[in-house]
């Protein structure tokens, strides 16, 4: 397994990670935690070190499948976890952004007991409440640190000038945000940059544009009942459409380099750089081999630049995110 470097001087992880949201949430039907489990096993086996999964994800169900998964193997685990979005039990679609330093702590203790581990490899803001300084969120995280409940702090979907604060008050390892094809915005609202800047590890999510970029999506109706991406901008209407044709060129690309099409959309993200390390998720074993084969495919000049005119950034239809959930993210 290839390795990469989370930050400038942070942990060596694998070089793809393994998102564990959908084993449990959001993308439709009722999950296999048996088939989830045989997935984590068979990515530890391959090399795999980078699992996240957040509080949020279930909620709380993912974290305790994780748990189940890595009781017997916690050692091969670099185990990335998140807090700060809040759920209400009676109502899904609501949800708030807590960021308050007595939540931080009690987030904490809530989610070892749930994965079942003494600490925290990687523990993440999930999201920035606007209504707390991050200077306090961050003092509540790094007192985790202290009481070795966590080794490292991270955060997510923040703004250039949060990260900066932030990593002032204790070293932030690793950034997570959407980056992909056809979610190109970190390239040019600063993120990226910063994150550079400062030697902050970089942590794509969706990199297969929430299962859009390997081609198996070609209509709305393809997705499960309870799925949220049909509720999702990018994936309704004349939106759907005009992206389906961009992920057209994107297979033919693919097809001529003798590869699948999120191969190739996970190539490219690897290429962008050695400080990031993305985490496509599956619960599926043939998809999660299919994502590993990425690692040995190498883009060349001409082939990088093909598929750069054919997803330029914001070539992409419709936000990333409804309405009502994008004011959450880059705070």
């Amino acid at each position: 397994m290839q390795t990469r470097v989370l930050g400038r001087d942070g942990p060596v992880v694998s070089a793809l990670g393994l998102g564990c949201m959908g084993m449990s949430a959001f993308y439709g039907g009722r999950g296999d935690d048996a088939a989830a489990i045989q997935v984590i096993h068979r990515a530890l086996e391959r090399g795999v070190t980078l699992l996240d999964t957040a509080d949020m994800y279930g909620p709380h169900t993912n974290e305790v499948l994780v748990g189940r998964a890595i009781a017997d193997r916690r050692a091969q685990v670099f185990l990335a976890t998140k807090f700060g979005v809040r759920l209400d039990a009676y109502d899904p679609q609501a949800r708030g952004v807590d960021g308050r330093p007595e939540y931080v702590q009690a987030a904490c203790e809530a989610s070892l007991q749930r994965l079942g581990v003494e600490h925290i490899d990687l523990y993440y803001q999930h999201r920035v409440d606007p209504n707390v300084p991050i200077e306090d969120t961050v003092g509540a995280m790094a007192r985790l640190v202290e009481q070795g409940k966590v080794r490292y702090l991270g955060l997510s979907e923040a703004a250039p000038e949060t990260i900066r604060r932030a990593h002032a008050v204790h070293p932030i390892t690793a950034l997570q945000t959407e980056y992909s094809l056809w979610s190109r915005e970190p390239e040019h609202n600063g993120v990226l940059h910063k994150v550079r800047e400062l030697g902050i590890g970089f942590v794509p999510y969706s990199p297969l544009g929430r299962g859009f970029l390997t081609g198996a999506i070609r209509s709305p109706e393809d997705f499960e009942d309870g799925d949220y991406r049909r509720n999702s901008p990018r994936f309704q209407g004349e939106n759907f459409a005009r992206n389906l044709a961009l992920v057209e060129q994107v297979n033919a690309i693919a097809a001529a380099k003798g590869i699948s099409p999120g191969q190739l959309a996970l190539a490219w993200v690897l290429a962008q750089g050695d400080d990031l390390v993305p985490i496509p998720g599956t619960k599926r074993l043939a998809y999660l081999e299919e994502n590993l084969g990425a690692l040995d495919v190498v883009l060349d000049a001409d082939e990088r630049a093909c598929i750069d005119a054919v997803f330029p950034v914001d070539v992409a239809a419709g936000a990333r995110y409804p309405a009502a959930s994008i004011g959450s993210v880059h705070r």
